[in-house]
């Protein structure tokens, strides 16, 4: 055979083995996509974010959060006002929203059949999805009040404690009275108490949100306010009575403060249905902890947003997606803990 033959079939052959190799890349990639679009198929075209009333951390951040995945997957999505974390739990075990944000001590009681929305029911289609931050339970007045302590605030003050079932009405107000202080209740959005307080129409505004607040960022800049502190006597009373913790609000969060101001704190969580499709609340998850700095531009609460925080929830049982990322990437979860 000559040199020109022996060439040619060569030839032939290498371009035979490369078209067969091309052909292959070619069915694989054509597998992986269909794959792709099975592991999708089940996804609902859009989803709810149950976040709280307008004025508060919640609704900043759920929606940011529901923007960034719903830009980042390519679904419709956005953040729904609600009554906060008592009621997202149950409309995230119902069913009427795919995703919520809740505290653990509303958390608790659902789980436990303990829910004033629901007494009795036990809510176990919720799961938990990744830490969002602490909600630090704060006061403010006008400094026109001269309340400048927890001991100060008068003897029948109004006390605005946010929208009803809130996490900030379902503790707050159990917690003064613990602490001593005699109180008519007020229940609103938070910027409708905020222009209440204005207004003179309450006293005090008991908050439980992430901080900032945007609601007393709001007022810093239309009048005078003072951020009335817990003493650590006070932390520790209200710490060995219900589900918190001591907290330190930063100096630099309102520029009303000169120095850190105490208080006292819950964790909160975003939840998701458990039979929500598991890839979904995988890849939720994974854009969520792998891009804290987009978190951060959503809400600078979310600066402990991240996966080493996780064992803050010892109350909810992680969605079957959530615990896959974090254990991909070296975060234990206790099996007894995953749904």
């Amino acid at each position: 055979m000559s040199a020109t033959k022996h060439t040619s079939k060569a030839a032939t052959t290498l371009t035979t083995r490369r078209l067969a190799l091309a052909s292959g890349v070619m069915l694989g990639g054509l597998m992986m996509a269909t794959a792709a679009q099975a592991d999708r198929s089940e996804w609902p075209e859009s989803f709810t974010v149950g976040t709280a009333s307008q004025g508060g951390t919640y609704f900043v951040y759920g929606s940011g959060w529901a923007n960034l995945i719903a830009d980042e997957l390519g679904l419709s999505g956005g953040g729904e006002i609600t009554g906060g974390p008592t009621q997202n739990l149950a409309l995230v075990h119902s069913g009427d929203i795919a995703f919520g944000l809740t505290t653990m001590g509303p958390a608790a009681d659902a789980v436990n059949g303990k829910s004033p929305l629901a007494p009795g029911l036990k809510m176990d289609n919720v799961c938990a999805m990744f830490p969002m931050y602490e909600t630090p339970f704060s006061i403010a007045a006008l400094s026109s009040s001269g309340i400048t302590s927890i001991d100060e605030i008068p003897d029948g003050a109004t006390i605005g404690f946010g929208p009803a079932g809130s996490t900030s009405d379902t503790y707050f107000p159990q917690i003064l009275e613990e602490l001593g202080v005699n109180f008519e209740r007020r229940n609103g959005g938070w910027n409708d108490l905020g222009g209440q307080l204005q207004d003179g129409l309450v006293d005090v505004i008991a908050f439980a949100a992430g901080i900032p607040i945007p609601a007393v960022s709001q007022l810093e800049v239309q009048t005078d306010v003072n951020i009335i502190e817990f003493t650590e006597e006070e932390q520790a009373k209200a710490a060995e009575a219900f589900p918190v913790a001591p907290f330190t609000i930063p100096a630099s969060t309102y520029s009303t403060l000169d120095e850190d101001a105490n208080a006292v704190s819950m964790w909160n969580f975003a939840i998701a249905g458990c039979d929500l499709p598991e890839d979904l609340v995988y890849e939720a998850t994974k854009i969520t902890m792998e891009n804290n700095d987009k978190m951060m531009s959503v809400h600078r609460s979310a600066a402990t947003t991240i996966p080493e925080n996780v064992d803050k929830n010892q109350v909810l049982p992680f969605h079957p997606g959530a615990a896959r990322w974090y254990e991909e990437n070296g975060y234990e979860i206790d099996p007894s803990l995953i749904k």
